[in-house]
């Protein structure tokens, strides 16, 4: 068996730096049309009269304007970057800023549920209802986890709400294809669990062995 699986691409961590990559976009074009407006339309348009600002001022919000953009083409490098992917003895998880191998061990059980149904649509309101609505739909693969590979709020800072169904140790993981996910997670983990029952062979079993292959 393959020493690790497929990259599956976390969704929801595509989808959040999706609005968060317009929203800096905005930010900077309207940083640096304030700028440009006010320190070289008059040279253009002698009869328009712009506000008088510091000059200070004005390289403040040049210097955060271009910021803004630099964010939004790292925003937009990074949004497809988060993916799991199984191997022999643990599953990782891998964002830009984190990346935790979560052991077979310590995965209870994993199951699959619908997104609106995991995270009540109707109880959630604001902008946490406009983020889920339209990804409501979708299946979600959950792991029911024997504990936190690393404390809970570490992970909040690094990871979406959206990863996290309930206060008790489960991790939602929204992929593309979440049967082709499930099967190969289940296969991994099926041929870990398999290893820890196989009985070691002894010094003496594997000399008996090779006797036996000479004959």
């Amino acid at each position: 068996m393959a020493k690790k699986g497929q990259r599956h691409r976390l969704i929801i961590y595509t989808y959040v730096l999706n609005h968060y990559w317009r929203a800096t976009l905005g930010l900077g074009i309207v940083l640096l049309g304030m700028v440009a407006a006010i320190a070289w339309l008059p040279s253009v348009l002698p009869q328009y009269t712009p506000p008088q600002v510091p000059v200070g001022m004005l390289w403040l919000a040049g210097a955060a304007g271009v910021f803004a953009l630099l964010v939004t083409v790292f925003l937009l490098a990074a949004r497809k970057s988060a993916y799991v992917q199984p191997f022999e003895k643990h599953l990782r998880l891998a964002t830009p800023f984190l990346r935790i191998n979560i052991s077979y061990q310590r995965i209870i059980r994993a199951t699959s549920a619908e997104m609106a149904r995991l995270f009540m649509l109707e109880r959630l309101k604001g902008q946490m209802r406009t983020y889920l609505r339209p990804i409501a739909r979708q299946t979600v693969i959950v792991l029911e986890l024997k504990g936190w590979p690393l404390p809970r709020w570490a992970l909040g800072l690094f990871l979406s709400p959206f990863f996290f169904p309930d206060r008790t140790a489960k991790l939602a993981l929204l992929v593309p294809d979440w049967i082709s996910f499930s099967t190969e997670l289940e296969s991994f983990r099926g041929v870990w669990l398999n290893s820890l029952h196989r009985p070691a062979n002894s010094p003496q079993s594997d000399l008996l062995a090779s006797f036996t292959e000479n004959k």
